[in-house]
């Protein structure tokens, strides 16, 4: 186990990479083409995660079949992530930056170890509490000065309630993950999910006011700055980031996978600078090295 733990750690950081970059490229989307509908966005984001990897799954024969007793548990961690999740989290990101989004996800290693005390009757270690703090205090010396912090309340409501969903989900995930294969679990999630979003597609198609009609599909300005974006958000965040994160609930725990959230607004933050959606300041770097520290002290023994 021991010789796993920095294979793990890299792909738990890859793993908020994708997530980090994810709210700049989603917000990119929107700024390239405002008439995206977020269902369509998150059902294509599904549909290509699932393109991707049910044919390769299949083909190598390593498709686990979910056992009829686990099939209630994968249709509810499908409704909370991606269904639920993705609807408060795509909603948020319109009406507020990027970067701060990303800030708001990072508060759930907060409550996820308090979520397993309870739950799970995990015991609550200093270490895991003072890196959650220290590294919370990083996220909010990050946003001191900081064009982040715009935004609007509406945002901030939808990002609370992918917050608590999120919850909701990693304490699902450790229920499920212990009999099936990380990847096994993301490919049944997104493909669950997307069923539940093509069937809200279809409803809102037959309201008149239904925020989405198949009609769209053709008035969309399908070029390359619309393109790419959704093809990494399928591939990388649906696909690679959900697969490495169930990794490290299997190996590591909940409790210490979660805290490696936090490490997502500095990605989130270099990539917003990368393409000029966000400016640098010094209380950032130094937000970012207290994050840091305090995931290396979560993971301390």
């Amino acid at each position: 186990m021991k010789k796993q733990l920095p294979i793990t750690y890299f792909l738990l950081i890859l793993s908020s990479v994708f997530w980090g970059i994810s709210f700049i490229l989603t917000k990119q989307v929107f700024i390239v083409e405002p008439q995206m509908s977020v269902t369509l966005l998150i059902a294509l984001r599904l549909a290509l995660a699932t393109a991707v990897t049910i044919p390769i799954l299949s083909l190598t024969k390593k498709l686990e079949p979910i056992r009829k007793a686990d099939l209630k548990w994968f249709l509810i961690l499908a409704f909370t992530e991606p269904f639920v999740y993705h609807l408060f989290e795509t909603t948020g990101v319109q009406y507020v930056s990027g970067s701060f989004a990303s800030v708001d996800i990072a508060t759930i290693p907060l409550f996820i170890p308090f979520g397993m005390a309870i739950v799970y009757k995990e015991k609550l270690t200093k270490n895991i509490l003072a890196g959650v703090v220290m590294s919370f205090i990083g996220i909010a010396i990050m946003l001191i000065g900081g064009e982040a912090v715009s935004g609007s309340l509406k945002g901030i409501l939808f990002l609370s309630g992918a917050v608590f969903t999120a919850i909701v989900y990693t304490l699902l995930l450790v229920k499920i993950v212990d009999n099936y294969s990380p990847l096994t679990v993301t490919v049944w999630q997104n493909l669950f999910g997307l069923v539940y979003f093509v069937i809200l597609l279809v409803i809102q198609n037959m309201l008149p006011n239904g925020g989405f009609h198949f009609s769209m599909l053709k008035s969309l300005n399908w070029g390359w700055d619309l393109i790419w974006p959704i093809l990494t958000l399928g591939i990388c965040c649906s696909t690679f980031a959900y697969m490495f994160y169930s990794l490290g609930v299997k190996r590591i725990g909940a409790s210490q996978t979660c805290i490696f959230n936090n490490t997502i607004p500095i990605f989130s933050l270099i990539a917003g600078i990368a393409i000029g959606q966000e400016s640098f300041a010094w209380t950032k770097l130094i937000g970012m090295l207290i994050v840091i520290a305090g995931v290396v002290i979560s993971q301390r023994k």
